[in-house]
């Protein structure tokens, strides 16, 4: 199916979640993208003026690339849903799944893939039972170091390693500032790594596995985001062995979930060689330190091609 018959591709990039300007770098990179390819594409913002933009000239496919908040939750995707729209990306009940930090984890622990143990606490138990007390009982059950984050959201933001049971309330208070719910997980030791799914008409195929070196230790937002702050290496340095469970622990995650077209599972690879699962991205980041693009390259495939070939994809299924 050509994409050129079939109309205008309108990306959605960015909103109004903390990650506006990472949403908006990956818009307008896939949206270059596709232009290259020949595909006529628009970019919009999510905001009073959408509803009225995709009713005046409806697309024939939309490619949500709106990070944190309702970009994954699964609430825009029920919008363009209702709107009969094709669009790239997993359906809204999996974003729910997947945007949950506790139930992604518990979905896929069940499946057999190792995740940290962990303690999810809203603020107002936290905040009832005193937290003193509480942070007490975390500490003792999970040990330390710990990862503290919020339970939605993503890009590192109110993520902390802790280290030292006096810096556990101030990590706490970070990832509050985020959300009602944190998430407190065992540190796990090793390589960080990303693995990219990308689905095409044979099924879904994982994409080189990257490795992730943060120059200050810790994959933050600015180690993210800015260039020279992080060393990236595809594929990993790792064993074959340890690349294909990379591999199938990312194929594993988007199928467990239910995701669709394409996902980037963030893991750890302990000493042992066993992969960690972190969590899951359903609208991987396209800026230019992203991962899924370093990936997509490393395959020997072009960014604009791959996601032409997922907008035919979209198109079929609507």
């Amino acid at each position: 199916m050509s994409i050129a018959s079939e109309g205008r591709v309108v990306v959605l990039a960015g909103g109004l979640s903390p990650e506006r300007d990472v949403s908006l770098r990956s818009g307008r990179r896939v949206a270059d993208a596709l232009r290259v390819t020949g595909v006529d594409v628009g970019v919009l913002d999510v905001d009073a003026n959408l509803m009225a933009n995709l009713a005046a000239q409806p697309p024939a496919c939309v490619v949500p690339l709106l990070h944190g908040g309702p970009g994954e939750d699964g609430a825009i995707r029920d919008v363009l849903v209702a709107l009969g729209l094709p669009f790239v990306g997993s359906g809204p009940s999996a974003c729910r799944r997947a945007f949950d930090k506790p139930i992604a984890s518990s979905l896929v622990g069940a499946a057999g893939v190792a995740v940290p143990s962990s303690m999810a606490l809203p603020h107002a138990t936290f905040r009832e039972l005193g937290a003193a007390a509480v942070l007490d009982a975390v500490v003792a059950r999970l040990g330390l170091p710990l990862m503290v984050k919020p339970t939605r959201g993503g890009s590192s933001l109110g993520a902390t390693v802790v280290r030292s049971a006096a810096d556990l309330p101030s990590a706490m208070v970070a990832a509050y500032a985020y959300g009602d719910i944190a998430l407190i997980e065992s540190f796990v030791h090793g390589t960080e790594v990303a693995v990219s799914v990308v689905e095409d008409a044979a099924g879904a195929r994982a994409l080189p596995v990257v490795e992730v070196v943060p120059d200050g230790g810790f994959y933050d937002y600015g180690a993210r985001y800015t260039a020279g702050a992080t060393e990236f290496v595809t594929p990993a340095r790792l064993s074959d062995d340890v690349l294909a469970a990379c591999a199938e622990t990312a194929l594993t995650v988007h199928r467990v979930l239910g995701l669709r077209d394409w996902s980037r599972s963030d893991l750890i690879v302990d000493a042992a060689g066993v992969p960690w699962y972190l969590e899951v991205n359903v609208a991987p980041g396209m800026t230019e330190t992203s991962t899924y693009p370093q990936a997509v390259l490393a395959a020997g495939l072009d960014l604009g091609a791959v996601t032409a070939s997922l907008v035919d994809l979209a198109i079929t299924r609507g």
